[in-house]
């Protein structure tokens, strides 16, 4: 299945999810009001995802004259995938990393912490903030902050004992009532933390692929992915063990718990990454021989 059938599908999923849980609560008043809410979130997070995100961070907007050599990477690789020049930021952390965040490619941005920019050489750094404008290019930034926002509310909602007073009865009713809200409130969060991861590590793998192509050396990204993952173990990100639902922006998990390929990882194991980028190194390879050969070998 494409990846972006696949992202689509799962969002339906997560949207249904949130209705449902609203129905199961408080009936056809409750789906109606989880449906509004879902709106208004979303609306919310449109507006408002980035600014949040980055001053979550302590996020710094570079200047083009502070960060000469960073700031002309990410306006080159703009260049190259036809995209609108997004404000680039810098965030003073030990743990290499970077984020795209941004409701369009208009009004995008693009961050690295100081670990990162100290680590990785310069085609490396290309590697990686080529990936991070592919998100762009996707609108992964949007898509991803939509499921992030519904995956958190469900967790809400979920934890709202007696909803709507659809409750109040006594007898069996109101104890099949409460049976059915423990079993919402236990398994309806986990339901959506899985949907949010599973759309995750899709578009990783989309981002990896045509930040590829951006850059045109799909080996810088995996060489940095390597190094970004070694590092991301041995140094903590505090801002995001405490705000655990931004680990999904990252390029690797920056959570110390990251980095198992299973349902229950916001990010596709490493190795799998650098084993597809690998067979992206070879094809672009393989197609520059043709290329060079001609149409008669």
């Amino acid at each position: 299945m494409h990846n972006h059938t696949r992202t689509f599908i799962l969002i339906a999923v997560i949207a249904a999810l949130f209705v449902g849980v609203g129905h199961l609560i408080g009936g056809s008043q409750g789906a109606l009001m989880a449906f509004l809410l879902a709106g208004a979130l979303n609306f919310y997070a449109y507006w408002n995802s980035d600014k949040i995100v980055l001053r979550l961070y302590n996020a710094q907007e570079v200047a083009p004259h502070a960060q000469p050599d960073f700031y002309r990477i990410v306006q080159t690789l703009a260049q190259q995938a036809n995209l609108p020049m997004p404000r680039v930021y810098i965030i003073d952390s030990p743990q290499p990393n970077a984020f795209a965040t941004g409701r369009n490619p208009q009004n995008a941005a693009v961050a690295a912490t100081t670990g990162l920019l100290q680590l990785l050489d310069s085609r490396q750094i290309s590697g990686v903030m080529a990936h991070e404008l592919a998100h762009i290019a996707n609108r992964d930034t949007l898509t991803m902050t939509l499921t992030a926002t519904l995956a958190g509310a469900i967790g809400y909602l979920a934890q709202l004992p007696f909803l709507f007073g659809g409750h109040h009865r006594e007898g069996e009713q109101r104890s099949h009532g409460i049976i059915v809200h423990l079993v919402v409130m236990v398994l309806a969060p986990l339901a959506a933390m899985l949907v949010q991861m599973a759309i995750s590590r899709t578009r990783e793998y989309s981002a990896d692929e045509l930040g590829s192509k951006i850059s045109g050396d799909p080996m810088a990204l995996a060489g940095a992915l390597e190094q970004i993952d070694a590092a991301a173990h041995r140094v903590d990100n505090q801002v995001a063990e405490e705000n655990p639902a931004t680990a999904h922006m990252f390029i690797i998990n920056p959570l110390s718990a990251g980095g198992v390929d299973n349902l229950f990882s916001t990010h596709p194991k490493t190795e799998n990454r650098v084993r597809r980028l690998a067979a992206l190194a070879q094809e672009q390879s393989n197609q520059t021989i043709i290329r060079r050969r001609g149409p008669w070998g």
